[in-house]
């Protein structure tokens, strides 16, 4: 392949070589580096691509694309673009034959709501006949394969590769969650996405190596819909005008608002034993009754977007309603069953905003006692723990604090921030380090009527202590629980 090839859709200027050479690869980790490889040199939180050019080159490489010069031998080709982010988006976009020309992208941005509504629109589609392609917090979902995410949205030339793969496979649709982040790091720059959604916006992911300030959180969502044919915003979101601000896309709405485009009518929680539901009227473009096997405020709203997108693609009415009744995601409500007297889920709530949402769901429902069990994340702004544990003392009859991914802090020290929030409220609470000896409590503790919340690790199976992923999965952890009690008791 010739490098000017990849580089068609950039501006760019040959310093070095030229830009007629062949190459081989294309790689942004210099471990991957090889005879005929172009080397695009990111400048990363931990280490900067350009440090590592002489060894690149020293290993064979053709080209290396830099934002500033570097020194390697002349027989090397240099490209300077203004920012090899970018760059290795679209070059990466070319290196695969540009596969999302192939297929409809759907993205979905927001602070909560995304995972949960990419799997119903995959679920409804997936329905009539569409073969879709997933990319998210959870997986990538490529025909029968599913493979493990470590990033919301991957990096750019892995977008690209799944992509090519779904093409390959008989994709005609993809259903992504965008992150901030990687639209900040223009991981998915050069996207043709068909439709972009925007389900909410509320203060998370400002910090180290996150976003400097809300301002820049808002803009970054915002990039979305300078990319897409069509944008569908939740209109009763506070911030929806300010990220549609520089849109360039037509724009359609949805929520609760008379001013929507698509609207919930005469919402109804469904309540009986051991199940949580909600039930409400479609009105406006499409017009339909709906229940949903998921409680709570959210979930019309997510379901409601899904709605949103199916419509464009020609759904009818009755299979959406059919799907929706069926729609589960792995750690998002999930219902597991402990009792026949009290109610126990798994949530990845690990924001204030989704705590938030996700307790005043539940006190709706009118639970005899609301326990709250979570902690939060090491090496994570403290302003997420203050904000969460004054939640949680607020909403929860009792809060459980334990540890959730205490990285490179001490798990205690995590404890103690959480604890200064809950203190700004009467909420009563006790704390128990080992996350599974606090599920054991919330357990054998449960009173008939009682609903309890597993809060922060949802779909995840593994705490991460000092830089090292162990197995854990709650799932896992209730079973061994209830054998534990079992054998207690007898």
């Amino acid at each position: 392949m010739r490098l000017d090839k990849l580089l068609e859709r950039l501006d760019y200027e040959v310093l070095q070589g030229t830009d007629q050479t062949e190459v081989t690869t294309l790689i942004n980790d210099s471990r991957k580096a090889e005879k005929g490889s172009v080397f695009v040199c990111i400048s990363g939180a931990v280490s900067d691509g350009h440090s590592y050019a002489a060894d690149v080159a020293a290993k064979g490489a053709a080209a290396l694309v830099v934002e500033h010069n570097v020194d390697v031998p002349e027989d090397v080709t240099v490209i300077l673009v203004k920012d090899t982010r970018y760059a290795l988006a679209l070059m990466s976009a070319a290196y695969f034959g540009y596969p999302a020309d192939k297929m409809k992208i759907i993205g979905i941005t927001g602070t909560k709501g995304k995972t949960t509504t990419t799997y119903m629109i995959k679920s409804i589609l997936d329905g009539v006949g569409h073969k879709v392609g997933l990319i998210g917090t959870i997986e990538a979902i490529i025909g029968e394969k599913h493979i493990p995410a470590s990033n919301t949205t991957p990096e750019s030339y892995t977008i690209q590769k799944y992509f090519a793969e779904m093409a390959e496979a008989g994709c005609d649709c993809v259903v992504m969650e965008v992150s901030s982040q990687g639209l900040m790091l223009h991981r998915t720059a050069g996207i043709p996405f068909e439709i972009g959604i925007f389900t909410n916006l509320g203060k998370d992911h400002i910090g180290p190596n996150e976003h400097k300030d809300f301002e820049d959180y808002k803009r970054c969502k915002g990039l979305l819909f300078q990319q897409c044919r069509l944008g569908i915003a939740n209109v009763d979101d506070r911030y929806f005008k300010d990220v549609f601000k520089n849109a360039t896309c037509r724009v359609e709405t949805f929520g609760f608002s008379e001013n929507a485009d698509l609207r919930a009518e005469n919402v109804k929680l469904v309540s009986r034993p051991g199940y949580l539901g909600v039930a409400y009227h479609v009105s406006g473009l499409m017009n339909f009754d709906v229940e949903i096997d998921i409680p709570g405020k959210f979930s019309v709203y997510n379901s409601l977007t899904a709605i949103a997108v199916c419509r464009h693609f020609q759904v009818p009415a009755e299979k959406i309603k059919e799907v929706l009744k069926q729609a589960k995601v792995k750690g998002r409500i999930e219902m597991i069953k402990v009792s026949d007297e009290f109610t126990l889920m798994i949530d990845y709530a690990h924001n204030a905003m989704s705590l938030e949402s996700l307790l005043t769901t539940l006190k709706e429902y009118n639970p005899k006692r609301l326990v709250c069990l979570f902690g939060c994340g090491g090496n994570r702004s403290k302003d997420r723990r203050y904000e969460m544990g004054e939640v949680s003392g607020r909403l929860a009859d009792l809060t459980i604090i334990t540890s959730d991914n205490p990285r490179f802090e001490e798990p205690q020290d995590i404890i103690d921030d959480i604890k200064t929030g809950i203190g700004r409220t009467d909420g009563k609470y006790v704390e128990i380090c080992d996350r599974k000896e606090a599920i054991k409590y919330a357990i054998a503790n449960g009173q008939p009527g009682d609903v309890i919340v597993l809060a922060g690790k949802g779909h995840e199976d593994y705490q991460e202590i000092r830089g090292v992923k162990h197995p854990m999965d709650e799932r896992v952890l209730i079973a061994e629980v209830l054998e534990e009690l079992k054998q207690e008791r007898s």
